[in-house]
């Protein structure tokens, strides 16, 4: 303050935190991105041509030859030519003739129809040219192979469909009875979880009138580790068959804590029970560590799109993004390799309204911004790459026959070329939902005609997992009944579907790789358009994410209501005698009991730890204020504290989300 009491000036018009995030030297990491991706592709196209013109020279010389006539001209010509190839292009020319007969010979994986028809597990292109073979095999080539157009992994892994159900309602037990389940009879355990908004916002359940009521409705209600451990009870954490996704952003660093916490904790009492003691600190240590590399499983923990498509920010942007570098970094020194620290989530900006290009455009950008954010933070780019997962929707777009295959394609080619990433760290893995936004009220039981259709389109796509959304999802967290019958969609489609029996069934397709080109360079101009604006996060402070995603939600409202979108049995082949009103049998709410046993219990666990909170909450606020690894601390915070005193605590340093106006 200056004399008389006026303000200082100052050398900026805004108050940003953008520097400490990303340094100013990597501002235009989009378009590097935008640029390599089309350098590699006209790289394609150069080194195809001249793969073409060395195979028709070499061709026409041995035509000559059979004549006896002269031919060193042309083969002097090939030669100067042969210069030109990169060694990495003559070694896929010169490896696929030995590719293809492994895959065609007498061991050819194949799977046989009722008919006695061997379908290949993998069809492979007829391609005599070798410009044609080199532009395949730069731009598609098989599964698990770069730049995994096709998928990340060769085969699909037997025993294991993609299902992964996500449920959350009530209490922690309630829950966990519908995740018994939806897993009976499966032969992997894929559980997704859905949490209620006071556990979203990071809230504590209490008898507040805006909290009671929201408890344990639309998610599952969580805020002690105690809760945690019921809501997993019967199911082994750490079994290979066994992963879990959690769907929670804002306070996603102390509920994943809880998880890990809980893990760690099953395996010691699994432990003690079967030896009859507890174990050694060095015992503990070991275990521990053992734990941590072996739990599967994702938690969102996507704050970005949280500014873009929805609403669950809780704490600054900055501290926020701050924190998941924290998760970053603890799980690289803890060496946690099979847990996702992030699930970049387009689902929501889709839900949202935004267009399936907007989604993957979007969702790209922002898991381009996490790697600059990580790399910022002085990780590596192959210890933490192989932590980030996807999420996407799939809608009845045509472009979400092939979202799957751009998002790959993009991913690995500018993890390779501009971050010099390792096979692992180009490989893009992703969840997909179907879209909840295409369910209608009308007509319900049409909803699982859509949901099948857009199931379809992931499971071709080579999804890595799937979850298909219940008919009755348009009005009601779904029943038991329409959750099973969701779950036989894709049941059906994997085991029935006869065409499933090959596992790269969209590959040769002329629409399909037309589409994935189109789309593909749709989503490198929108790259572009964000990285005019600053950056993912120069763009959200203007709010442009959430104005395109706007304009695009009215589109598709418009066309709607004119019918020129036709939605069947919404805007068209409407029931010349509907029902007055269409009654859904059971609406799924939480009941008055289950809110009071979890006030109840929680309160029970504050008395528990009563003595030991004030110093767990001192110490994650001096490790705040210190700017040590927070989520180090957190995992011994939630042993002792409640998710609503944690995040208490946490906004006295890291400050509150206010949205960009």
């Amino acid at each position: 303050m200056l004399p008389g009491g006026s303000l200082q000036r100052v050398s900026t018009r805004a108050s940003t935190g953008l520097d400490e995030i990303l340094p100013a030297s990597r501002a235009r990491y989009l378009a590097e991105i935008v640029q390599e991706v089309h350098a590699y592709h006209a790289a394609t196209q150069q080194q195809s041509a001249v793969a073409r013109q060395i195979q028709q020279l070499a061709s026409s010389a041995a035509l000559l030859a059979q004549a006896d006539r002269p031919t060193e001209d042309l083969e002097q010509l090939a030669q100067q030519l042969e210069v030109e190839l990169t060694p990495e292009n003559r070694s896929l020319l010169q490896a696929w003739p030995e590719r293809v007969a492994k895959l065609t010979g007498p061991e050819r994986a194949t799977r046989e129809s009722l008919s006695g028809t061997l379908v290949p597990k993998l069809s492979l292109p007829r391609f005599v040219d070798h410009g044609e073979q080199l532009r395949w095999l730069r731009s598609e080539n098989l599964p698990g192979h770069f730049p995994f157009t096709a998928g990340v992994f060769p085969f699909k892994r037997e025993g294991e469909d993609p299902a992964r159900m996500f449920a959350g309602e009530g209490g922690a037990a309630r829950t966990n009875r519908r995740f018994h389940l939806l897993a009976e009879g499966l032969p992997a355990t894929r559980l997704s979880t859905a949490f209620d908004s006071v556990t979203l916002y990071g809230f504590d359940p209490a008898e507040r009138p805006d909290i009671y009521g929201k408890i344990g409705n639309s998610g599952v209600s969580i805020a002690t580790l105690d809760d945690m451990k019921v809501l997993y009870s019967g199911f082994d954490l750490c079994d290979p068959s066994t992963s879990v996704s959690m769907t929670i952003n804002g306070p996603a660093p102390a509920v994943l804590a809880m998880f890990l916490n809980t893990a760690i904790d099953q395996r010691v009492e699994m432990f003690e029970s079967e030896h009859g003691r507890t174990l050694t600190e060095d015992e503990q240590r070991e275990l521990r560590a053992w734990v941590l590399s072996n739990l599967r499983g994702t938690v969102q923990a996507d704050i970005l799109k949280e500014d873009q498509g929805q609403n669950t920010c809780i704490f600054s942007t900055e501290f926020s993004l701050g924190l998941m570098a924290d998760i970053a970094e603890w799980f690289v020194q803890h060496e946690v390799r099979n847990f996702y620290s992030v699930s970049i989530s387009g689902y929501h900006i889709a839900e949202a309204g935004a267009n399936p290009i907007s989604q993957l455009a979007f969702t790209l950008a922002n898991g381009f911004t996490y790697v600059e954010s990580y790399l910022a933070r002085g990780l590596a780019v192959d210890d933490f790459a192989p932590n980030l997962s996807f999420f996407f929707s799939n809608g009845m777009d045509p472009e979400y026959n092939v979202l799957g295959r751009v998002a790959r394609r993009i991913w690995a080619v500018a993890m390779r070329e501009c971050y010099g990433a390792n096979e692992r760290s180009q490989k893009l893995k992703y969840h997909v939902q179907t879209s909840g936004r295409s369910l209608h009220a009308q007509e319900m039981a049409f909803n699982d005609i859509r949901t099948t259709l857009q199931a379809l389109c992931a499971i071709n796509d080579n999804a890595n997992s799937l979850h298909t959304n219940a008919y009755d999802e348009a009005v009601t967290t779904p029943t038991s009944e329409s959750v099973r019958r969701a779950l036989a969609i894709q049941m059906i489609i994997t085991q029935e579907w006869g065409l499933s029996m090959c596992e790269n069934s969209l590959q040769g397709s002329f629409i399909i790789e037309e589409l994935t080109d189109l789309v593909e360079e749709a989503v490198l101009v929108e790259l572009d358009r964000i990285n005019s604006r600053g950056g993912v996060l120069g763009a959200m402070e203007t709010g442009y994410q959430r104005g395109r995603i706007q304009d695009e939600s009215m589109l598709y409202e418009h066309r709607k209501h004119d019918g020129s979108l036709p939605l069947i049995g919404v805007n068209t082949f409407l029931d010349p005698h509907p029902e007055p009103t269409q009654v859904v049998q059971e609406l799924q709410r939480s009941e008055d009991s289950e809110k009071r046993d979890q006030i109840a219990r929680l309160q029970q666990f504050k008395r528990t730890h009563a003595a030991d909170r004030p110093a767990a909450l001192e110490e994650l606020r001096a490790a705040a204020l210190r700017g040590d690894n927070l989520f180090e601390v957190l995992m011994d915070t939630v042993r002792h504290c409640s998710l609503g005193e944690i995040t208490d605590t946490l906004f006295q340093v890291g400050g509150k989300y206010r949205r960009n106006v």
